[in-house]
Parts: structure tokens; C-alpha cells; sequence
């Protein structure tokens, strides 16, 4: 490849989210072109090709990653297939951009990380909020000592609506959406590491699931090494919309972030003020959406680390798992002896 032909990337997974990143890939990048989509279900990805004016198309991702036109490889498959993909792309000399979480187990986390760095080829992994601009703004005033020192962190995630609970995997509030929230607390608290974690979780919205393994409902505490205390809690249902937002209390002030509202318009009437809510994730996060694919593309031609390594993803995980842990035993966990949570 030279920096005067587009990067080609293929994607895999052509199911809600993958269609957002095929046309971010396809339509909104310069300089990249999507050039193979793979999805195993027949037709998935014949579809989204024939809207995208996908040149190739394959329902065996193998074949995908096994193509020497392709440069880069974009993964937006189901959670738990993620890792292995990883490890194969990495293997057939392709940089990878993975949607969260990376892996589901460290060991999983550790050999697709292993296999990046042996492969010597960029791995950047989807936690999109530090792409925002107001957590990315926060950030940066909190390295740069604008609230002092960080004392109190909450990062918050809820849902619009809980579809089809028998379709949601076990730990799936851990491992696939506070995953988020706690990649969030570490990137407010620059250089801190997570040291001791306590969690509580529910079926609320569904109790009659909890049977079988839904919890769909948590909060999580997070001691980080440097004394600051954090929350991170989690909802399957907020009936007003999709809520993300943080907030950082630091000794010399506060930053918050995250607003649902639609617009800035808010109507005041006889029934009160209201304001419309965003209700979809893909809206309210969309340019963090395309900025993480740009920032991928940039450093696949400059050669430079992502922003969000298999580190960062492997120490999310690590808070998620230790989480899980919690659950399970009642009490608080040290995550320190990461190898063996």
C-alpha cells in the first residue's frame, strides 16, 4: 500500500451496528474504501453491499481476512467471536479495528493482544466515547489539572428499551454495556488503574427472567490506586430515552458530560417543560462513530499506536470480570492479581 491508494478495509458483520461502519467506511472517509463485506447469514451482507456499492462480498469471514487487496479489517460480530477474529486478522497481516468488548476472558484478551503485537500491526478497540467531545474535552482538562485531583467519578448507561430478554447472554450488563462505563472512569482518571471493585445487579425491568440469568439492572463501585472512588451503573430500560452521561469531582472542582436532549429546544406548556430525547445510540454518538474509524484509518497509514489498544480493552475487561466475581461471592474484589480473575 502507498499513501496514494485508498485503504482498503473489509468488515465483518453486517448486522445494526456493521451497517453503520460499512457506510462510515464506504461514504464518509476519504482515503478508505470498503472493499468486502462478511457475514455468515445468507444474504445479510449481499444486501448491505448492493446499497454500498460493496465490491465483495463472502459469508466465511476466513475468505475475508485470507485477501491479500485487503489492508485493514473492521470486526462488528457477535461479542464472544470477537477474540479469535482478532487473533486470525492479526495472523493474516491485518490491521484491526474491534468493536467492544475485545475478548470476554483475559486469556482470550491476552492472545489477541499477543498476536497484534507479534504481527506488528495496529489493534484499536471500539469504545467510542473517547471520541466524543465533551468526554473528550473532560479528559483533557482533567490531565491537565483543571479540577485537580479526581476524587469521585460516575459513569452512567441506560438503555431505551429491554426487546427480547431471552436473547441477551449472561453477564451481558458487564461485559457489553457498563464495558463501556468502565473504560470511561479509567480514561477520566488519566493513569489510574483500577485496585477494588464491588457490584450489585438485578432483574428489574424483567424479573421473570432472572431465572434464567438476566440481570438487567447494576451498579458497580471501582477504588482506583490513586484513592479516587467511582460508579458506574447500568440500566436495560429508561423509558425517556438513551442516557449517557459522567461526571468527574475533583479537589478544585466538577465536570459533567452527556446530554440526552434531541436539540436545545425545550418547550415550557401547561403540562410543564419538556424536551425531546434521543433514543438511539447511533444518534447520539454518530460523529464519535465516524471520528474513531477516521482516527483507525490515520493510524494504519502513519503506523502510530491507536488511542484505544487491547491494553485499554483488556483493562475494562478486567473491572467487568472482577464484577462478575462480585456477583457471585457477595463481596468486594481486589483486581490487582489480574491474571487469575
Amino acid at each position: 500500500m502507498t499513501t496514494q491508494q485508498p485503504l482498503a478495509v473489509g468488515l465483518a458483520g453486517a448486522g445494526r451496528m456493521g451497517a453503520l461502519h460499512a457506510e462510515t467506511l464506504a461514504r464518509r472517509l476519504p482515503g478508505v474504501r470498503l472493499a468486502a463485506l462478511a457475514d455468515p447469514v445468507p444474504g445479510a451482507a449481499q444486501r448491505l453491499a448492493d446499497r454500498l456499492g460493496c465490491p465483495k462480498v463472502t459469508t466465511d469471514v476466513g475468505e475475508l481476512l485470507d485477501d491479500p487487496d485487503i489492508d485493514a479489517v473492521v470486526i462488528v460480530t457477535p461479542a464472544r467471536t470477537h477474540a479469535d477474529l482478532v487473533e486470525a486478522a492479526a495472523q493474516a497481516g491485518k490491521a484491526v479495528y474491534c468493536e467492544k468488548p475485545m475478548a470476554v476472558t483475559l486469556a482470550e484478551a491476552d492472545r489477541a493482544i499477543t498476536a497484534a503485537a507479534k504481527a506488528g500491526v495496529p489493534l484499536q478497540v471500539g469504545f467510542n466515547r473517547r471520541y466524543d467531545t465533551g468526554f473528550r474535552a473532560a479528559h483533557d482538562k482533567i490531565a491537565a489539572g483543571a479540577i485537580g485531583t479526581p476524587q469521585l467519578l460516575r459513569s452512567l448507561t441506560r438503555d431505551p428499551k429491554l426487546a427480547d430478554p431471552a436473547r441477551v447472554p449472561p453477564w451481558t450488563i458487564f461485559l457489553e454495556t457498563l464495558i463501556h462505563d468502565f473504560d470511561t472512569l479509567r480514561y477520566l482518571n488519566p493513569g489510574a488503574e483500577a485496585v477494588e471493585v464491588f457490584a450489585m445487579a438485578d432483574a428489574l425491568v424483567r424479573p421473570d427472567f432472572k431465572a434464567g440469568g438476566l440481570l438487567d439492572t447494576a451498579v458497580v463501585t471501582v477504588r482506583f490506586d490513586n484513592g479516587a472512588i467511582a460508579t458506574a451503573e447500568a440500566s436495560f430500560q429508561a423509558v425517556y430515552g438513551y442516557d449517557v452521561r459522567g461526571e468527574v469531582f475533583g479537589s478544585a472542582g466538577m465536570l459533567t458530560m452527556g446530554d440526552l436532549r434531541r436539540t436545545h429546544l425545550t418547550a415550557y406548556g401547561p403540562d410543564g417543560v419538556a424536551a425531546e430525547c434521543v433514543t438511539y445510540d447511533q444518534d447520539l454518538f454518530h460523529d464519535a462513530y465516524v471520528a474513531e474509524l477516521a482516527d483507525f484509518a490515520d493510524c494504519v497509514r502513519t503506523g502510530r499506536t491507536p488511542a484505544v489498544t487491547g491494553e485499554d480493552a483488556r483493562a475494562a475487561l478486567t473491572i467487568a470480570l472482577a464484577a462478575i466475581e462480585s456477583i457471585t461471592t457477595g463481596g468486594p474484589v481486589r483486581v490487582g492479581d489480574r491474571e487469575h480473575l
